[in-house]
């Protein structure tokens, strides 16, 4: 889209579709700089200092411009009658792209899982390295906001969801890279090719790109891209790609010469030490030397850094019972990844499966669940497979009380999870809260679930209430 669109902004009548945090960020940006805001929504009725229309009052020729936050598809109405009346559409991370300073480098990355995570390891490599830098996007921190921060970050790390991507046009990184690609928002995009296709878009806002070997869909759509393509996995590398040698993370693309190699790291200093955080601490090691951020350093942040929370969080250990929160883990990707990495699990899943199958998920992670305990909406969809697949797991449904509502203080539908899992555990075994499904239908999102977990264990199982 040509960047004109986004200078002159004075005066200028834009309706921003979206009262969420990215709406907001980026309609103060607009009124910022002289621009006629109006914000509508599907859901919020009010909203504090600014103009808010109900959409069916929403009239777009009225307007010179349509910002949408992420999330609002194609088919949807208001979209549909700003492209018959040729109303332009933008949206905040191109709106942000034009606004930074010319010195400020982007860096971005992609994929179903690991994002969040793997943009904050980066961004702490490069901090390490001397040089400011900020993880922003769909990880917490708008980029708009970022972009407009006093701080004048010279590098942002941005993490890009399927949504943000397939409405981005103009913003250019100085590398990118994605994690992986398995089924998810298949609802939304309509299908998985669809979904794959706009992740697979951020190829062409660079020149390099560091991708996973070990993920097909990756390496496959990433096939006929002509730029610079550094592999990583967790296999020796070729020269040219990044991987483990015996116990070491090395580098073999970013050092003078390709037939020798560098180390990044000793495999036991990334924490945890399961295979896709390292797989992630490779990607961000990448990403950092695009940066400029040498070996030495990148070795010094992987030592100082520990994941977010709700991601494959230790809750409690007691009495050879280990329970973990991974309520980040919304899909049957994340969920896997999990479970494989440990033995015997009691595994709490279930809410809504946003349109992704179950079948491969349980025929993977079979042989290392002992017991399923299934809250949500979608349930019957995880139980119906370990039936098919695996009749040998215990599956326990656990219904909402009749007085249960979302986001109020009382807990007890986690309590009933976590109870049932307490009786349930054996000596070695995890309790594993991984949904492999988004969260609304029971909380407020993943974090209020997480939260609840964590907050039963320990008046459950650690107080013994």
């Amino acid at each position: 889209m040509p960047q004109n669109l986004y200078v002159e902004l004075s005066d200028k009548r834009i309706l921003v579709a979206g009262a969420g945090v990215t709406g907001v960020a980026a309609a103060r940006a607009l009124i910022k700089r002289g621009a006629q805001v109006k914000v509508t929504d599907e859901k919020v009725r009010e909203l504090e200092g600014f103009d808010l229309l109900a959409l069916a009052d929403v009239e777009i020729s009225e307007f010179d411009l349509l910002l949408l936050s992420p999330g609002w598809r194609e088919d949807h109405p208001i979209v549909i009658s700003a492209r018959k009346k040729d109303v332009p559409i933008i949206n905040e991370i191109d709106l942000a792209w034009s606004l930074k300073s010319p010195t400020q480098k982007w860096i971005g990355l992609t994929g179903t899982n690991g994002k969040t995570s793997t943009v904050e390891l980066t961004a702490h490599m490069i901090r390490t390295g001397g040089v400011s830098a900020l993880a922003c996007g769909n990880v917490g921190t708008t980029v708009i906001e970022a972009v407009e921060s006093p701080e004048k970050y010279e590098f942002l790390v941005l993490e890009l969801s399927s949504f943000q991507l397939h409405w981005l046009e103009d913003a250019h990184f100085v590398s990118v890279a994605i994690l992986n690609i398995a089924e998810d928002h298949v609802d939304w995009h309509g299908s998985l090719d669809a979904y794959a296709a706009d992740k697979f878009s951020l190829l062409e806002k660079s020149n390099t790109a560091i991708l996973n070997a070990e993920d097909g869909r990756v390496v496959t759509h990433s096939a006929h891209w002509q730029g610079r393509k550094v592999f990583f996995s967790l296999d020796t590398p070729a020269p040219g790609e990044i991987g483990i040698v015996e116990e070491l993370l090395v580098d073999r693309a970013f050092v003078a010469d390709a037939q020798e190699a560098a180390m990044f790291c000793e495999l036991a200093e990334v924490l945890p030490t399961v295979p896709h955080n390292v797989s992630n601490a490779l990607a961000a090691a990448g990403l950092a030397r695009t940066a400029g951020i040498d070996h030495e350093k990148i070795r010094a942040a992987i030592t100082t850094f520990r994941p977010g929370r709700h991601r494959i969080e230790t809750v409690l250990e007691k009495d050879r019972i280990t329970w973990i929160n991974d309520s980040k883990a919304t899909n049957p990707h994340a969920a896997a990844a999990s479970i494989m990495s440990a033995l015997s699990v009691i595994w709490v899943a279930g809410g809504l499966a946003k349109g992704a199958a179950m079948g491969d998920l349980i025929e993977r992670v079979k042989s290392r669940v002992r017991i399923a305990i299934l809250i949500g909406a979608d349930r019957e969809l995880i139980a119906a497979e370990l039936r098919s697949h695996a009749p040998q797991i215990e599956i326990i449904m656990i219904d909402a009380p009749a007085n249960y509502q979302i986001g109020a203080t009382d807990n007890s539908l986690m309590e009933l999870v976590v109870r049932s899992a307490r009786d349930k555990a054996l000596p070695g075994d995890t309790v594993l809260l991984a949904p492999a499904c988004a969260s609304m239908d029971q909380f407020l999102s993943y974090a209020d679930r997480g939260d609840r977990f964590t907050q039963a264990v320990k008046k459950v199982v650690e107080n013994g209430n």
